[in-house]
């Protein structure tokens, strides 16, 4: 265990958790990973099984921003102290507002930092993708945006990564667009920026029969595109906005060649299906698309093979606004309780659980 990395003041609770009780529950088992105070949101596992989890910065309680949770019930500051200690230092050295965390098939871990603190930015130089080698534990690399990528209004939301065409695609769900990001080159453009797809629609998110964040116009507050996914072939990159009930995808193909105007490709999209409202999504070991859906505290899936409507997986009453979904060596899955719609204290504390998602045929 590396003896370098600072101890961080928060209690864990991990994976030797018992299931919980399946009264009230659906489909396959959830077993609690850990539990924290303070507000996460993404998850990665590595292929080791190290976990890694990241806090943004959504309110001043926010100590530091990436950790990898431990067997001795404790967390570790991730990759060290130092990019965990930004206080208006320069913010392209620091983590602003971690968002997302997601490890690769060639197992190195992405950090997406929107430097957005509390909704409010994007900072001038900050937002960026991180990658960190999990081998040395060091940042090998670090992709800077500048303000045609990350325009004020952006949030760069959450990624992932081709490794064999070396590239990288984020969602931003603050105004709605796919960045496409090369990884030789650095360069990035931002995609489907003005097309539908990746846009909010006119939703209102009911949660335990209350509306969340309902606006003069009836409908909750606009995020645009924000769960993606890649599916095993390369094929097509998926995604959706999470104030909708649609999911879509595209040509990865065509998102990348800088010859395809924006005309050209969003006449590419394809609606997939109707979806739920969620958060977060990820591709299977079995070649299937998991959804986390906030409305009913659930993750559901679709069949690339069968196609056809979304089935429920695993439904439980402490899966509070399921967020992030990670894939572990294992085949298992992991995914993050984030329970926004509870507000900055709730009651119940943050919770990370683990299930198989070939329990419920």
């Amino acid at each position: 265990m590396r003896k370098n990395l600072s101890m961080m003041l928060c209690t864990v609770l991990l994976a030797c958790t018992p299931a919980l009780s399946q009264s009230g529950s659906k489909g396959a088992s959830l077993s609690v990973v850990g539990t924290t105070k303070r507000q996460w949101s993404g998850v990665a596992v590595a292929k080791d099984r190290r976990v890694f989890v990241n806090f943004p910065r959504w309110s001043d309680n926010v100590p530091n921003s990436v950790v990898q949770l431990l067997q001795d019930s404790s967390m570790l500051v991730y990759p060290d102290q130092g990019w965990n200690e930004w206080k208006d230092q320069n913010p392209g050295d620091h983590f602003v507002c971690a968002q997302a965390v997601y490890v690769d098939k060639n197992n190195t871990l992405w950090i997406v930092d929107p430097a957005a603190p509390k909704f409010q930015g994007p900072i001038k130089g900050g937002p960026k993708l991180v990658k960190v080698d999990l081998k040395t534990n060091k940042i090998e690399q670090v992709f800077k945006f500048d303000e045609t990528i990350a325009p004020p209004g952006s949030y760069m939301n959450d990624v992932r990564v081709d490794t064999k065409r070396k590239k990288a695609f984020l969602t931003d769900s603050g105004l709605g667009a796919i960045v496409v990001l090369d990884l030789d080159t650095g360069k990035a453009q931002r995609r489907l920026a003005d097309h539908s797809s990746t846009k909010a629609e006119k939703t209102l998110v009911v949660i335990d029969g209350k509306p969340w964040s309902k606006e003069s116009d009836g409908t909750s507050r606009k995020i645009n595109s924000d769960g993606i996914a890649l599916d095993s072939s390369r094929q097509y990159l998926y995604y959706q906005a999470l104030t909708g009930r649609n999911l879509y995808r595209v040509p990865v193909k065509s998102l990348i060649d800088e010859k395809v105007t924006e005309e050209d490709l969003g006449k590419k999209v394809e609606h997939v299906t109707k979806s739920c409202v969620a958060d977060g999504m990820e591709f299977g070991s079995d070649g299937n698309l998991y959804l986390t859906s906030i409305e009913d505290n659930s993750i559901k899936r679709w069949s690339p093979s069968k196609k056809g409507a979304l089935q429920l997986v695993v439904q439980d009453s402490q899966l509070i606004w399921p967020d992030s979904l990670a894939n572990a060596p294992d085949g298992s899955m992991y995914v993050t309780s984030s329970q926004i719609n509870l507000g900055p204290s709730p009651v119940t504390p943050y919770r990370v659980f683990r299930f198989k998602p070939n329990m419920r045929k």
